[in-house]
């Protein structure tokens, strides 16, 4: 049986579709929800500062994490190394990153940002912080909460 907020969203789904045999799906919502929120990333940081939602993450985990591998990157974004090296290649091509051998272990590449790389990452941190706030409007302060800690938790289970 479904609540009237359920077929109330059902509805509003495009289409106006009968989505009850999918809307039980983890996989289904998450690409349902990410429709608004890809659609807000291209509009705030993908056109304007031309970017792709991976090189945005990596260049926000840059400026969070000084001592960075490819190896560290590809695990935290889930892309095989050589795809990764193709993302690396195109930021060190517009001057975001660069790559540094190891003073101790000379095997050992790390992966840092730039000067411009820094002020672009603070840019793009910035615009984030309220980019999603219109997607979001839809929800209070704890929902949104319980939603972010619901979806760490199945994200620190990623071994599957």
């Amino acid at each position: 049986m479904t609540s009237s907020s359920d077929h109330k969203l059902e509805t509003a789904l495009p289409g106006h579709l009968d989505h009850s045999k999918i809307m039980k799906l983890l996989g289904y919502n998450l690409a349902q929800a990410s429709i608004p929120t890809s659609k807000l990333f291209d509009k705030h940081i993908g056109e304007v500062f031309q970017l792709k939602r991976v090189e945005f993450s990596i260049l926000m985990l840059l400026s969070s994490n000084p001592e960075v591998t490819a190896k560290q990157l590809s695990l935290a974004i889930n892309f095989a190394a050589p795809h990764l090296t193709v993302i690396l290649d195109k930021l060190e091509g517009r001057d975001l990153i660069v790559r540094v051998r190891g003073e101790k272990d000379r095997r050992v590449q790390y992966i840092k940002l730039t000067e411009a790389g820094a002020q672009l990452a603070a840019q793009i941190d910035a615009v984030a912080d309220t980019m999603e706030q219109e997607a979001l409007r839809y929800l209070s302060a704890g929902e949104r909460g319980i939603l972010f800690e619901l979806l760490k938790k199945i994200a620190v289970h990623r071994r599957v």
